[in-house]
C-alpha cells in the first residue's frame, strides 16, 4: 500500500547526492510508489496541541544537474502522513530538541517516525555508546581539566572531542606531554561548563574508522572504512577521509549484536555504529550516512532494507 512519507531534512538544494543517505532513502521510497513530502526545520509548528508542518510535494531523480522538484507547500496536520524520516544533521541543540517534541505529537497520532523522537533526544551520539562499556575503549567524560589531564597521563595518547560535533569537527589528538594540552582542553571544555569526551587513542585508525549501518537492530554485512589521508588522523569523509567498503569482522558482528537489541527497543531503526579496530567509539542516530558509498561498492540496496522494515512496521 502506498504511504505518504514526509522528510524533515536540511535544505535539499544544498545536498551532495553522490553521497547523501537521505537522498538514497527518498529515491527508494519513490521507486516503491510512496508519495513524498518535504519540510525543513522552519516548517514545523504546533497549533492548539496539534503538530503542523509546512509540507511540499517532492519528486526526486538521480541526476546531479537537477535532483528534485518541489510543489507548492501548505500547512497541514502532520498526523496526516504515514511516515516521517527525521534526518536533520546535528548539533542536537535546544531547537533540535523542540523539533523532536513536535514529532512526538505526530507519533502519538499514529505516525511512524524514523528515528523515534525520544530516542533522538536520549541517545547522544558521543555518550550513548558508553551504555555498552564492554565494547568501548577507555573513555572519560568530564568538564574538569585536571581530571582530563590525569586521564591523558594514564593513557599517554588520547583523543578529545565535544559532545555536539559531527563530521570530525572539534576533534583533537593529543598526549599527556603535549605543550598544547592545556589550550586544547580550554578549547573543548571552555571555563569548565562544557562536557567533553576523552578516549584512549586507537592506532588502528590508520586502517579506517568503520561505519556499520544498522537497520532495525541488524547490521548491514559491509562497513565503510573511512581511512585518514595525509597527516590528518581523522577518517571522517567530511574531513577528507577515503571510504573503502569491507566485510564485517567477527568482532564487528559481536559489537552489533551487543547494541542491536537496545536500538530496536528504543525505536532507533536506522543507526550508524563507528568502530575503530575492535572498539565502538560512537553511535550515530540523527542522520547516519554511507548508504550511497556501500551501495555503489557492493551492489546492494540499503535503503531498500530500511523500507522493508518501515513497510513492515506500517502494515
Amino acid at each position: 500500500m502506498p504511504l505518504t512519507v514526509a522528510v524533515l531534512m536540511d535544505p535539499i538544494e544544498k545536498i551532495k547526492i553522490r553521497k547523501d543517505s537521505t537522498f538514497a532513502m527518498l529515491l527508494e521510497a519513490q521507486r516503491r510508489g510512496h508519495r513524498l513530502v518535504y519540510t525543513t526545520m522552519g516548517g514545523l509548528a504546533v497549533r492548539d496541541g496539534t503538530p503542523w508542518a509546512r509540507l511540499a510535494p517532492l519528486g526526486v531523480r538521480d541526476d546531479p544537474a537537477g535532483w528534485f522538484e518541489l510543489g507548492d507547500a501548505r500547512w497541514q496536520d502532520l498526523r496526516e502522513v504515514d511516515v516521517i524520516l527525521a534526518r536533520r544533521d546535528p548539533p542536537v541543540d535546544a531547537q533540535y530538541v523542540y523539533d523532536t517534541m513536535v514529532l512526538e505529537l505526530a507519533q502519538r497520532g499514529g505516525v511512524l517516525v524514523v528515528n523515534d523522537p525520544q530516542g533522538l533526544r536520549d541517545a547522544n551520539e558521543k555518550l550513548f555508546s558508553l551504555q555498552f562499556p564492554q565494547c568501548c575503549p577507555p573513555t572519560l567524560v568530564a568538564r574538569d581539566r585536571g581530571e582530563l589531564k590525569r586521564f591523558a597521563a594514564e593513557h599517554g595518547e588520547i583523543v578529545v572531542k565535544p559532545l555536539d560535533g559531527m563530521g570530525g569537527r572539534g576533534i583533537f589528538r593529543t598526549r599527556h606531554d603535549d605543550p598544547n594540552l592545556n589550550v586544547i582542553l580550554e578549547t573543548v571544555v571552555g571555563d569548565g561548563s562544557q562536557l567533553a569526551v576523552a578516549q584512549r587513542y586507537i592506532p588502528d585508525i590508520v586502517k579506517g574508522d568503520k561505519r556499520i549501518l544498522m537497520v532495525n537492530g541488524e547490521p548491514i554485512p559491509y562497513a565503510l572504512a573511512r581511512i585518514p589521508q595525509g597527516t590528518d588522523f581523522r577518517g571522517n569523509l567530511a574531513a577528507g577521509g577515503r571510504g573503502e567498503g569491507i566485510p564485517l569482522s567477527e568482532r564487528d558482528r559481536w559489537i552489533a549484536a551487543q547494541v542491536g537489541p537496545e536500538l530496536k527497543r528504543r525505536g532507533l531503526i536506522f543507526v550508524g555504529l563507528d568502530v575503530i579496530g575492535d572498539w565502538l567509539t560512537e553511535i550515530n542516530v540523527t542522520s547516519p550516512t554511507c548508504i550511497r558509498e556501500l551501495d555503489a561498492q557492493f551492489g546492494i540496496n540499503i535503503a531498500g532494507t530500511l523500507f522493508d522494515a518501515i513497510e513492515a512496521a506500517r502494515s
